[in-house]
């Protein structure tokens, strides 16, 4: 084998790098494989939580990580032609964490990775996928690196494999693991982003957004450096009849969607380049584990990107899953057995964050005549009971808690 190593981890995004650094700064040896070969390239999620942000500052990576540049959301609202049905202020939680925060996800990438760097048993190996697994007895014992091309491949020896490679992940397959995909969200959503501020100012808040204006219903949000992320849901696969009729067609729907930004709109966006589609659905691994291997964040389970929790739930994945491996290396035993204990830690929160999304989902993007006359002012009425309040805190920390395990971590590094 050319590498020798305790912990894999395939994927350098937020579950992988947040993994790593707990690992190296509990004196296990990783190896981290990451497909791309630089940060710089097309990210989509980059809302936080305030629950993410609290594990990401305690790991002493948030604040260097705003220095780059962040917004702080203050506000969810749902909006139908201009009137306010959602007021999700967060500035009702508890502080100091108590907003959204649009952090783009290569600057936070940048922090985790210089902060893995530090460490002496961090080896980053960029530009290399994972093209098999190494299986011994029906044990996960490493990971078969490849370069672009599946040039210089080499394998690796490992006490415990990580899959952390999101949604597109073949790891699992790789491992046997059945994939369970879930419609359970009615909506795909096309992404582009515009220049500048905002047009629409809210007092002196910064608000995350899901209107309906014209037609179906778009998600908005401030983004560094000062640009407007905006998502505009279509029915499942709707997208290629439209996409038929050319661009022109598209912007002009686009325009009718969110006609506030439409002079922008008809400026900036000039083809399909500057659009980017999201196969929106649900669904998780059959087994997040198997002797040797873990599962983590979209590898392990995939959501939709309302409500904002996907970052939040590949750093929680990571911190749960840290405690578990560190154990493994150093009994020496990565079964099953002992790595289910992340599993029973997960699962749970995940399959009612899954039910919460859903719900969020009914109620502020229904697109059928009746439905979206009735389920906004649903939501409306439902946001003014206790009931709302309890559930804004759930989306922000968590329905579990998850704690950082400090006592297993040794210094930040050299």
């Amino acid at each position: 084998m050319d590498i020798d190593t305790d912990i894999c981890v395939v994927g350098g995004g937020p579950a992988g790098l947040t993994l790593a650094l707990l690992l190296v700064r509990s004196g296990v040896r990783v190896t981290l494989l990451e497909r791309s070969r630089s940060l710089d390239r097309t990210y989509r999620g980059e809302i936080l939580q305030p629950g993410g942000q609290a594990l990401l500052d305690e790991l002493g990576v948030l604040r260097p990580a705003r220095a780059h540049g962040a917004v702080e959301h203050q506000r969810f609202l749902l909006e139908e032609r201009g009137r306010i049905l959602i007021n999700g202020d967060y500035r009702r939680l508890p502080g100091p964490y108590n907003c959204l925060l649009s952090l783009p996800q290569r600057h936070l990438l940048a922090e985790l990775l210089a902060a893995c760097a530090r460490h002496d048993g961090f080896r980053y190996l960029a530009g290399t996928r994972a093209s098999g697994l190494v299986e011994e007895g029906g044990v996960v014992r490493g990971a078969v690196a490849a370069g672009p091309g599946g040039a210089g491949e080499q394998g690796s020896r490992a006490r415990g494999v990580v899959a952390a490679a999101g949604r597109v992940s073949l790891i699992a397959p790789h491992a046997g693991l059945g994939y369970r995909r879930q419609e359970l969200f009615s909506q795909d959503v096309l992404w582009f982003r515009l220049s500048g501020a905002p047009q629409r100012s809210t007092g002196h808040t910064r608000d995350v957004r899901v209107f309906r204006a014209g037609g179906n219903p778009v998600l908005s949000y401030s983004s560094v450096p000062d640009s407007l992320q905006l998502g505009w849901t279509l029915p499942h696969g709707g997208f290629r009849r439209l996409a038929d009729r050319g661009a022109d067609h598209i912007i002009e729907q686009l325009c009718h969607a969110a006609p506030e930004y439409a002079e922008r709109i008809r400026e900036e966006i000039t083809g399909f380049g500057d659009l980017s589609l999201l196969d929106v659905f649900s669904g998780s691994a059959e087994e997040w584990v198997r002797d040797g291997l873990v599962l983590i964040g979209d590898s392990a389970h995939t959501h939709s990107p309302i409500g904002a929790q996907g970052i939040n739930l590949a750093i929680r994945d990571a911190v749960a899953a840290h405690p578990v491996l560190v154990e493994a290396v150093r009994s020496a035993d990565a079964g099953a057995a002992r790595l289910d204990r992340y599993t029973a830690l997960r699962r749970p929160e995940v399959d009612r964050i899954t039910r919460i999304q859903r719900i969020q989902s009914r109620m502020m993007l229904s697109t059928g005549r009746l439905s979206s006359a009735i389920r906004p002012r649903t939501a409306a009425l439902v946001s003014k009971t206790p009931l709302y309040g309890a559930m804004l805190r759930r989306i922000a920390f968590g329905t579990s808690p998850v704690r950082l395990r400090t006592d297993l971590l040794g210094s930040t590094g050299r």
